[in-house]
């Protein structure tokens, strides 16, 4: 083979690497961290006070069973009308995130069956109210 057809295909195979890396760029997909970035920004000052409210309690804790996510409210709360969600956000991939309508048990426990949720590493981001006032709490969590 002459210098002149090595030549040609090296050229032909630099082209075709690129056009399969413009393929694949081309399907692959971003997913931001929020579709209303800019709308939850300037909310984040909300954000910072349920923050501090929060504080005022003792911490919310995750746990994880074969078949179960428990999260486990504080004591404090027990006997009050607890609304809100909970957040499961997978940073990797939006289509495993999850919004779950908070429900706490008589023992101050939420469960959730693991069968509602993907296996990946959560942020799981807890807002909730009793009354008027805000409370807003994070956690992380791997489920497997």
């Amino acid at each position: 083979m002459s210098w002149g057809n090595k030549l040609v295909f090296v050229f032909i195979a630099f082209a075709g690497l690129i056009g399969t890396l413009v393929y694949k760029s081309m399907k692959s997909s971003f997913d931001l961290v929020s579709k209303d970035y800019y709308t939850d920004e300037l909310r984040y000052q909300e954000k910072i006070d349920a923050k501090a409210s929060a504080a005022q309690f003792s911490a919310i804790q995750l746990a994880q069973t074969n078949e179960v996510v428990i999260i486990h409210f504080p004591t404090e709360l027990a006997g009050k009308k607890v609304d809100g969600e909970a957040w499961f956000y997978c940073s990797t991939n939006a289509i495993k995130d999850r919004k779950i309508a908070i429900e706490v048990a008589s023992n101050g426990e939420m469960i959730i069956p693991k069968s509602q949720l993907a296996k990946a590493n959560y942020q799981v981001k807890i807002s909730w109210k009793i009354g008027e006032e805000s409370y807003y709490t994070e956690k992380n969590i791997n489920l497997q």
